[in-house]
């Protein structure tokens, strides 16, 4: 499958899963056309003609992708101080971080992965398509700053919110940005980058339409969500 990105300002604003490059690019667009602009935009798959024409209708800074097209080349090139990079495939993530803090050094492992345990503990277990699209906003999640909420709907991302003083105010960013886009929430699935402290979310969420969520718990009042998701099915 291929993968389209578009990061802003270190998180991303779009991405989306698709059977081609140009509908990947085509799906991620439109989770936040406004954001885009100006943007890093990321593939996992060759560029081609047709996306690089789709591409080349908005201002962006950087794109980078395993290949480029001939053809393509030529239509990314056509204007100047573009910057198009070609991902080395060899490449491996180191096994630490390093990172400069106040008087020191922090030193961390480096987290590849996405989850290491599953529990289902609401009112049913999830479907299929639910479980890929849970799996694909928790990892999107992983990587928008803190307080993030990623809203996933068909491998698609639909709303998000980062960097909030607080988790709720995240969800409600999230919510008002795909309700910004039309999108339609009935369905979609919630990833939170850390435990609920309170009920609030999954109430908010699941009055806008998401019937599924992702988080990895380790609150006191866990069993306050986990209790509402289990009666509300």
């Amino acid at each position: 499958n291929a993968v389209f990105a578009i990061i802003k300002h270190t998180n991303v604003c779009g991405t989306a899963v698709r059977a081609t490059v140009k509908e990947a690019w085509d799906t991620a667009l439109a989770g936040d056309p406004e954001s885009a602009f100006g943007g890093v935009l990321v593939t996992n798959k060759t560029i081609d003609k047709a996306t690089a024409d789709a591409i080349s209708e908005i201002f962006f800074e950087v794109l980078i992708a395993p290949s480029f097209d001939e053809d393509a080349l030529v239509v990314l090139k056509s204007k100047k101080n573009r910057i198009l990079l070609q991902l080395n495939a060899s490449y491996t993530a180191p096994a630490s971080q390093y990172k400069s803090v106040l008087n020191g050094l922090l030193t961390q492992q480096n987290d590849v992965g996405n989850y290491t345990e599953w529990k289902e503990t609401g009112g049913r277990e999830t479907t299929a398509a639910e479980k890929e699209d849970l799996a694909f906003a928790n990892i999107l999640c992983k990587h928008l700053k803190s307080n993030s909420i990623a809203l996933v709907k068909n491998k698609q991302l639909i709303g998000k919110g980062c960097g909030q003083t607080s988790r709720v105010d995240s969800l409600r960013h999230s919510i008002e940005k795909a309700k910004q886009f039309s999108f339609d929430l009935t369905g979609a699935v919630l990833a939170s980058d850390a435990f609920f402290p309170f009920d609030d979310c999954v109430k908010i969420a699941h009055a806008a339409g998401i019937t599924s969520f992702i988080q990895p718990g380790g609150s006191i009042r866990d069993n306050d969500s986990i209790q509402y998701c289990k009666e509300n099915n």
